[in-house]
């Protein structure tokens, strides 16, 4: 087996891809200013007017006012002016794959939404997979996203290294990177969704995982690259690799995650083939735990929130996936007040065309208020889940999702002085209330990823080409 490269040290300067690093002898800085800050901390401090200085791939500081002009080490000073500055996006649930199938199933529900898109997604290999990854990425880094997670879990025989294809995508997108290693093992024959090619034994899956983690996972405070156990659904995949992937990943040190109550089908699923309800299952099986996170949770009541809470197990809101197939709306701001983390999460796109992050913090606000009134939930809270809830979420609350000194350098200037919104004066309702924001700026690990709205790592015409090729040629096979 080829030996897994070493994670590069991002605050090494021989590793620095900028201008001049490290040539000095001081750490390589750099400035944003003039800007209103919202740091996202445990106190919501903002700044109408602060600064923020990253050296290296950290936050050093961050206050009011100007940075102080003899700062050492300055590379480049960006005058913030008109713009905002947060904390990058953190995207807690997704399936790249899908980016190669929007728009299909446009008037299905969950169940049926899967029985017309499994033997298509049964179809995938690894170049399909690493252009939808490319696709997927570039569509969140656009738009703030500096945290990616994916469940990969459609592995059909033969179709190649699936799950390296989006970590290569990732690296050289230069986004910060969560898979994981999702599983199925019921296919039709077991009276699963999934046509039997596309699914996997339990000892294969649960082989294959580990492998993913020895290969792939990093544990550092600067990981680039943390990678999770994620069996799919109670639906697909059995009880027995449920209980072992839970062992496996507490064994390794590594998260848990999976898709839990999100439709009624489901729960009526669970209590008919398990005799109990989603959350009673999943605690059965060792699923519940401040090392888990679910998708969806929907479709949960007073008991179920409470076992979230004293569990510490988080949740990934996906509002307008959850829309799109009318799974219903999740009792997010319940789970805020018990406590419960909760991230949001863009989903498949097969399911959330629009593919991108920065819009869900508007898309919950207002599914939230329709369901629970006008206070329901603010713009601080949408913000809060976009990133340090996120951050939680993926359990990187202390290394990301707030602007703090010692974090990591993972932030996002928005402008806000253009015509679609110089006439909000909060910062912070402009960007969730408002039209999408433009990126003037956005680090990921202190390397600047998007710029005046556009990657600095890939050709966006590039990724947009190949990956219409790949689905085209998807729809060509799958159509055989």
């Amino acid at each position: 087996m080829a030996v897994p490269e070493a994670p590069a040290d991002p605050a090494d300067p021989a590793r620095d891809p900028r201008p001049d690093a490290g040539r000095t002898g001081a750490p390589v800085r750099i400035v944003i200013e003039n800007c209103a800050v919202a740091t996202v901390d445990a106190r919501d401090t903002e700044y109408a007017s602060g600064h923020v200085v990253v050296a290296g791939n950290r936050i050093e500081s961050v206050g009011p006012g100007p940075a102080p002009a003899d700062l050492p080490g300055v590379i480049r000073r960006v005058d913030g002016t008109g713009h905002l500055l947060t904390p990058g996006l953190v995207n807690t649930h997704h399936h790249f794959y899908q980016w190669l199938t929007r728009g299909l199933a446009q008037d299905a529900d969950l169940f049926d939404w899967l029985v017309a898109l499994y033997p298509i997604w049964a179809r995938i290999d690894e170049p399909m997979v690493y252009e939808a990854a490319r696709g997927s990425l570039a569509m969140m880094a656009r738009g703030g996203v500096t945290t990616a997670m994916d469940h990969h879990y459609v592995f059909p025989h033969g179709a190649g290294d699936l799950f390296g294809a989006e970590i290569r995508a990732a690296r050289e997108l230069g986004v910060r990177f969560s898979p994981t290693r999702g599983s199925m093992d019921l296919g039709t024959a077991q009276g699963g969704l999934p046509p039997d090619f596309a699914v996997e034994t339990t000892e294969a899956a649960l082989t294959a995982t580990e492998s993913a983690i020895d290969a792939h996972h990093d544990p550092s405070f600067d990981s680039m690259l943390r990678v999770g156990v994620a069996p799919c659904s109670p639906f697909s995949v059995s009880t027995e690799l449920l209980r072992d992937a839970a062992t496996l990943a507490r064994r390794k040190g590594v998260r848990l995650h999976t898709h839990g109550s999100e439709t009624v089908q489901e729960e009526q699923f669970c209590k008919e083939t398990f005799g109990m309800a989603p959350t009673e299952y999943f605690e059965s099986t060792g699923w519940l735990g401040d090392d888990v996170w679910m998708a969806h949770c929907v479709h949960l009541g007073d008991a179920d929130i409470a076992a979230f809470a004293r569990t510490g197990t988080g949740v990934a809101h996906c509002p307008s996936s959850n829309a799109r197939l009318a799974a219903g709306t999740a009792r997010v701001p319940d789970l805020l007040r018990a406590g419960v983390p909760v991230g949001l999460g863009v989903d498949g796109t097969a399911s959330n065309e629009s593919g991108e992050l920065h819009t869900e913090l508007r898309t919950a606000l207002l599914v939230h208020r329709i369901a629970g009134g006008p206070d329901a939930l603010g713009a601080r809270q949408a913000l809060r889940m976009g990133t340090y809830g996120g951050a939680q979420v993926l359990g990187r609350g202390a290394e990301i999702g707030s602007l703090e000194p010692g974090k990591l350098a993972d932030l996002v200037l928005w402008r806000l002085d253009g015509i679609g919104h110089s006439t909000i004066a909060d910062p912070v309702a402009a960007l969730v209330l408002g039209a999408p924001a433009p990126i003037t700026l956005s680090l990921v690990n202190g390397v600047p990823v998007v710029e005046d709205g556009r990657l600095t790592t890939a050709d966006e015409e590039a990724i947009a080409r190949a990956a219409g090729e790949q689905a085209r040629r998807l729809a060509r096979i799958a159509a055989t």
